[in-house]
């Protein structure tokens, strides 16, 4: 148990970040220019996606927060990678609960409804730029993770 744990957790940090970044920046963009005629399908798979992968965050942010619990109990506020990981969560709790929500109930009116104001365009627009700036920040978060375990690990 004493290497399975630590190896859990250096798995952990790989799928979360790395599926971050795959889909992200690598299946999404590939999916609206593979799909170019079909953007409603190409932005209904990348949501899937998203939504998978913030599960994914959810579930490893929190395997990641309790094993540092359990190894430097009340030492573990004092440390970065505690409130790095905390962050991380609360991103991926945010996108998933609020911002992915608003933007699904928005893509499916499918009239030109005011939604905060906003026409039904400017205000998806509005919340696919929250939501791509707070994934910018996660994966970059990501990366300082990555590059902290390395050097810890």
């Amino acid at each position: 148990m004493k290497k399975f744990l630590p190896a859990l957790r250096k798995i952990s940090i790989t799928f979360w970040v790395g599926g971050l970044w795959v889909i992200g920046y690598l299946v999404a963009p590939i999916l609206f220019s593979a799909l170019s005629d079909n953007r409603p399908l190409a932005g209904t798979l990348a949501g899937k996606m998203f939504r998978a992968i913030g599960w994914a965050g959810i579930g490893c942010g929190a395997f990641l927060l309790i094993y540092q619990f359990s190894s430097i109990k009340a030492a573990v506020l004092r440390h970065s990678t505690f409130w790095l990981v905390s962050l991380m969560v609360a991103i991926a709790l945010i996108l998933q609960f609020w911002i992915q929500p608003v933007m699904a109930m928005l893509r499916s009116s499918g009239a030109p409804v005011d939604f905060m104001g906003l026409p039904l365009l400017r205000s998806f627009a509005f919340w696919h730029g929250v939501s791509s700036t707070l994934y910018l920040i996660q994966s970059v978060l990501g990366l300082v993770l990555i590059i902290k375990d390395r050097k810890n690990g």
